[in-house]
């Protein structure tokens, strides 16, 4: 029978070269970069698919070695007749390939059969193989690995497919039971770089919450004299007054565990996932107390009940149910402080916001003069102004700007002067500036010559009536330039912070408004769509006389309730308090006719 693949050689050594391995490389070269902490996660994962791209690599590369039987190969009865004609020099018999070297340098490949020995088809030919040397590859090694492989790489593989599947099961079940857990941020005083030197305007509600944070730095002073623990304050203002930043100065200020948590977080598609997170959030307070919970925009969550249209025990109810008892129910909570933020008061239950629960209601105005003067102040720093800027001239000029406003003006005047290569900022670039954050920027469109001058004599029919009303403060600035979605614009800021109107400023304003379309008629003859912004204000400001506050000869009455749910009509017996008739009435003295 003749010999397996595996050729023999009698009386001779076989010695397999060694080759460089890849150790004597990885230990040279330059040196590494300072080390940046990884996740233990992502070593861990890093690692599993580094060794399974190892093992797929040497697969391959073991395997690979069989598909050489498909290149193209002399026949072996070349062979034999070359080691009878004494032309080779070397033969290296690697399986069933032949790579044959000749004497004049050339080389080929022959090939065997797949069962058949070398040596018997040489004996067979009758040619005496010590006319070539004859080497035999020892392939002992590689079949070893390419059986390990075949055989426990695909049972790893598939070991490794569920080992993957079960993790993300369980992280998706862990996920699955941290719905209820709170999304809370916690901070403490390194963590936040406000306090109350960076507040300004807003004076009243600074000193009600620095009372919260001396309180529960020192409970033991108010205890003494009879004080109890107030459970919450309601920060109540417009938008951009403050009561962020001022939340964030009492993180930066109580040296207490402070957690922040948006209103809209506690929400999710399942049911009493809110409550969980509730009773999570108070339950970590509780553990670190004395401290401080802060709820932004809390009106999401904390709407009058009843309201709806799902039913009375949709999700946000159950949410505010939650809240009610955790902040005064049955168990004590007497170091846990909640401050809530909201510019919608009027959407909040009244279960919320009643002593017991929100104590304290700070009311965050619109900065008068002084407080507009502290705000530029504070935003003045670290910004190079010109001499000749006046903090007063510029607090006047900003009358109605909140204080972030006031902050977004400043830091579009610096960009501007940037923007010019100044090295200082300049009352152009804040003039710029407040005109930009009432108005919007610029619009460099093109306009024929004929709605340039429709824009000029509209502009100028306010600026005239403006100019000629007693109660109507000065012009301030009139442009043909297209700014946020106007074609133009007259500017008549208040002169002064005032708090009431009176009826004959109201007409008067009314006035200026239709002063534009006024002199469309008596220029052009017809009118434009330029008066549209102005019909709307004017149209708005005239309903509310007559319905909210009484400035018509129906009377002292207001007929139509204040929007204050966002929603118009609301339901209820206030939305049929108006009859038909008298709904006509209204719309006579709002249009100026006869009622």
């Amino acid at each position: 029978m003749p010999d397996k693949s595996e050729d023999k050689i009698p009386n001779k050594t076989e010695t397999t070269p060694k080759g460089k391995g890849f150790g004597s490389v990885l230990g040279k070269g330059k040196p590494s970069m300072p080390k940046v902490p990884v996740p233990k996660s992502s070593w861990r994962g890093f690692l599993i698919y580094a060794i399974l791209g190892i093992l797929l690599f040497a697969f391959f590369a073991f395997t690979s070695a069989p598909t050489s039987r498909f290149m193209p190969a002399e026949p072996l009865s070349k062979a034999i007749n070359d080691i009878k004609d004494n032309k080779v020099e070397n033969i290296e018999i690697d399986g069933d390939r032949l790579n044959v070297k000749l004497k004049d340098g050339q080389t080929y490949i022959s090939r065997k059969e797949e069962n058949q020995s070398f040596f018997t088809a040489i004996e067979a030919a009758k040619v005496d193989p010590s006319y070539a040397s004859i080497t035999v590859k020892d392939r002992t090694f590689s079949q070893a690995w390419v059986t390990i492989l075949t055989t426990f790489l695909p049972l790893g593989l598939i070991i490794l497919f569920f080992f993957f599947i079960f993790r993300q099961a369980r992280e998706g079940a862990s996920s699955v039971f941290s719905f209820g857990q709170s999304r809370a941020k916690q901070f403490t005083r390194d963590m936040s770089k406000v306090t109350f030197a960076d507040v300004a305007g807003v004076d009243e509600a600074k000193q009600e919450l620095q009372e919260v944070v001396d309180f529960l730095k020192h409970p033991e002073k108010y205890r003494a004299i009879g004080a109890r623990t107030p459970k919450g304050a309601l920060l109540v203002g417009p938008a951009g007054t403050g009561k962020t930043l001022l939340a964030r100065a009492v993180a930066g200020e109580a040296g207490v565990p402070f957690f922040s948590v948006a209103g809209s977080e506690f929400m999710e598609m399942l049911v009493g996932v809110g409550a969980a997170r509730v009773r999570d959030l108070f339950n970590q307070a509780k553990k670190t107390a004395p401290a401080i919970i802060f709820v932004d925009e809390i009106e999401s969550i904390g709407r009058m009940r009843g309201l709806g249209f799902s039913g009375g025990h949709d999700e946000r109810e159950q949410t505010l149910n939650q809240i009610l008892v955790e902040m005064d129910g049955f168990a004590p909570n007497d170091n846990v402080f909640v401050i809530g933020a909201t510019n919608r008061p009027d959407l909040l239950d009244p279960a919320l916001t009643r002593p017991g629960r929100f104590d304290r209601r700070v009311v965050l105005d619109l900065p008068d003069i002084e407080g507009r003067k502290a705000i530029i102040q504070i935003h003045m720093r670290g910004k190079p102004f010109a001499k000749d800027v006046d903090i007063e001239r510029l607090a006047k000029r900003t009358v109605g700007f909140s204080g972030a406003d006031l902050a977004n003006m400043l830091n579009e005047a610096a960009i501007l002067a940037a923007r010019a290569a100044r090295r200082e900022i300049e009352n152009l670039d804040l003039e710029e500036a407040a005109t930009k954050v009432k108005l919007g920027p610029q619009r460099k469109r093109m306009q024929s010559e004929e709605e340039r001058k429709m824009t000029a004599y509209h502009e100028a029919g306010h600026a005239i009536v403006a100019h000629y009303l007693p109660n109507v403060d000065p012009v301030h600035r009139i442009s043909i330039v297209a700014r946020g979605m106007t074609g133009g614009h007259t500017l008549v800021p208040p002169s002064i912070d005032r708090y009431t109107e009176t009826k004959t400023r109201l007409l008067e304003r009314i006035a200026t408004l239709l002063g534009g379309r006024a002199a469309e008629d008596l220029i052009f003859g017809e009118f434009t769509t330029g008066a549209a912004s102005d019909l709307e204000i004017a149209s708005t400001m005239a309903r509310e006389m007559v319905t909210q506050f009484g400035m018509s000869e129906l009377g002292p009455t207001i007929f139509q309730p204040h929007p204050q749910f966002g929603i118009w009509p609301i339901m209820g017996p206030e939305a049929s308090q108006v009859s038909p008739e008298l709904a006509a009435k209204i719309d006579k003295e709002i249009s100026g006719g006869p009622a």
